[in-house]
């Protein structure tokens, strides 16, 4: 190893004092772009087999509802991502099964995140979600959720190869 290189890595490790927690923005970009991430997504039906989905609006991958999702940190397991997930983007409490239930490649070379392994958990939900985050908008606000009864025509093109489980 050069000694450029050397300390260029050594000064990357000084940013992240505690990876468990997350990595800084920057550092997260650039890992994202030069290895594949694993994210879980939380597929949460109610009674009336409606899928509980969350509204996204960002540069990654634009505006949309999505199924509520979130990377898995350093020494993270999936289950414990599924449950940070709920508690962050639906201030709601959940129980999930304790394997996967689709498991999706995707690869999309137009953009700079362009690789993932995406793990679908069948979530319950154990308290409701947070009623202030309910969307009452058209469009909604991102991060707002709401029931829906299949797939929406706005559905992230991202999460379009889960249209048959919503």
């Amino acid at each position: 190893m050069t000694p450029d290189l050397y300390d260029a890595l050594r000064n990357l490790e000084a940013a992240i004092p505690n990876p468990t927690a997350g990595l800084p923005h920057e550092v997260f970009l650039f890992v994202s772009r030069i290895t594949p991430l694993i994210n879980v997504d939380l597929l949460i039906k109610d009674e009336s087999n409606r899928t509980l989905l969350t509204w996204r609006d960002d540069d990654h991958y634009g505006t949309g509802w999505h199924i509520p999702g979130g990377i898995i940190r350093y020494k993270e397991t999936a289950v414990e991502r599924v449950h940070a997930v709920a508690a962050s983007e639906l201030g709601a409490g959940v129980t999930c099964e304790s394997a996967p239930t689709f498991v999706l490649e995707s690869i999309a070379p137009e953009r700079d995140r362009g690789h993932f392994y995406s793990l679908l958990y069948r979530c319950r939900l154990t308290t409701p979600p947070d009623e202030s985050r309910r969307a009452r908008t058209n469009p909604a606000r991102s991060g707002d959720w709401a029931w829906h009864s299949g797939p929406p025509r706005d559905l992230l093109s991202a999460h379009r190869p889960y249209a048959d489980f919503l």
